[in-house]
């Protein structure tokens, strides 16, 4: 690797544990380094904002990359200061933070996303900050009603983080906008905004009953629906709940059924309901047979001492849809594993056939004490892979007849293998990169026969 590779992004993958380890390493060895961090651990909190207004001015004048690394500092010095519980105002250098970046946006083609992440993160500290130092509160409201209404779409703002600061003058102060821009009427994007606000205005201050008729008044969806039971069962109205998840489990037929069953299966639970858990449980067991539906029932029956019973008829008619589809066999094998029974799963497999995904799962399990019952499937994989024509294919095609050729030795039938390559390398020959991968596996190729 050149020592010019930037090495940022890949030390951005490393996790916080990780990187204080490598970096605490090298400090024994790098006396200015370890000097350095010295004085910036014991860097004050008034120096440290002077430090990031400093940064700030010079940021603006970096490519795109150097820009959000910049801003990421400044940052970091937010956020350390705010986990230290600092008793400086910092939320006029979170704001500014957070207006540079927005201006930088409205300049730049953003298309790595870089620019808008660190924005993100301004929003999250600036909300902090505010709530560690409250700003005056209508200046902090009209700046949100500025964002929200005339803003060029950016940055987003969740009403919840800014609740604390904004207390309920700020709140009343939004509310009072809101209103007015609704009983304007018709339709647009200041009408949109409107109802999102009204709708997180009735979640912050926890009114319940006004958060529910605005949901309800908008077109029937599964997120929304979802929402309301979980606002409901929130408050403790738990047969509320059931009735609006029964509502929308009525109307909705299709496959995303199961978020709505598994939201009112919970509220069953909440509420002490378990029989009506495992009611409900059981019908969408019957209704789509899947590993999923099966160990949601398996829980609900687990919880009533019932599974015993409900196992056996759960499995019967895993079984006959088995039988005629292969899907479903899928299930069933899957079932059969999540159950530790691998010996069953096989059979099921064998006798009713299914993915060659789950065959080869299960081939991997079997393959040291029965090797004969499992070649089949290797050879299956194996035409598989160089149907693909593609060169990482024929080395994973390769790394499978290393495998035969051992499960052939320990069957005994080496032989056969010796054939096997034969017939292939012949289908193939026109193949080279294949037959290349074979030789750099260290398969020793068949001499071609002489006429």
């Amino acid at each position: 690797m050149s020592s010019t590779t930037d090495l940022r992004p890949y030390l951005r993958t490393l996790d916080a544990e990780t990187l204080v380890e490598l970096l605490h390493g090298q400090l024994a060895r790098d006396p200015e380094l370890r000097q350095s961090l010295e004085t910036r651990a014991t860097v004050t909190p008034a120096t440290a904002v002077v430090e990031a207004h400093l940064l700030l001015d010079t940021a603006a004048t970096a490519d795109d990359y150097d820009y959000a690394a910049k801003v990421g500092s400044v940052l970091d010095t937010l956020e350390r200061l705010l986990d230290a519980g600092s008793r400086a105002d910092l939320a006029p250098l979170a704001r500014r933070t957070l207006d540079d970046v927005s201006r930088m946006l409205e300049q730049i083609d953003d298309s790595s996303g870089l620019v808008y992440d660190v924005l993100e993160r301004c929003v999250q500290l600036y909300a902090r900050a505010c709530a560690a130092h409250p700003p005056d509160v209508e200046r902090l409201a009209d700046w949100i009603l500025q964002i929200e209404f005339d803003g060029p779409g950016w940055p987003d703002i969740d009403l919840a983080d800014f609740a604390q600061a904004l207390g309920d003058k700020g709140l009343s102060r939004i509310k009072s906008t809101v209103d007015t821009v609704l009983a304007e009427g018709g339709e647009g994007p200041r009408q949109d905004t409107a109802q999102r606000l009204l709708e997180d205005l009735a979640e912050v201050s926890g009114d319940v009953d006004a958060l529910v008729a605005i949901l309800s008044a908008k077109p029937p969806r599964l997120d929304v629906s979802l929402k309301i039971v979980r606002v409901l069962r929130g408050a403790g109205r738990h047969s509320e709940a059931i009735a609006h998840a029964a509502r929308a489990l009525a109307h909705d037929k299709g496959p995303t059924r199961d978020p709505v069953v598994d939201a009112l299966a919970e509220t069953y639970q909440e509420a002490g309901q378990g029989d009506e858990a495992l009611t409900l449980r059981r019908t969408e067991f019957d209704r789509k047979p899947t590993l999923d539906s099966y160990l949601a029932l398996r829980e609900a029956a687990t919880e009533l001492k019932q599974w015993p019973t409900h196992r056996r008829a759960a499995q019967s008619l895993l079984r006959e849809r088995a039988a005629e589809d292969s899907d479903a066999a899928d299930e069933l094998v899957r079932v059969l594993i999540t159950e530790e029974r691998t010996d069953e799963a096989w059979r099921v497999s064998t006798r009713f056939g299914g993915s060659l995904e789950l065959r080869l799962e299960l081939a991997e399990t079997r393959e040291a004490e029965h090797p004969v019952e499992v070649i089949p499937i290797y050879k299956i994989h194996v035409d598989q892979l160089i149907a693909h024509k593609d060169p990482s294919y024929y080395r994973e095609a390769a790394k499978q007849l290393r495998k035969l050729r051992t499960l052939h030795k320990r069957a005994d039938t080496a032989e056969e293998f010796s054939s096997y390559l034969a017939d292939l390398v012949e289908t193939h020959k026109r193949k080279t990169r294949l037959i290349a991968e074979v030789r750099a596996a260290r398969i020793a190729l068949p001499k071609p026969a002489r006429v």
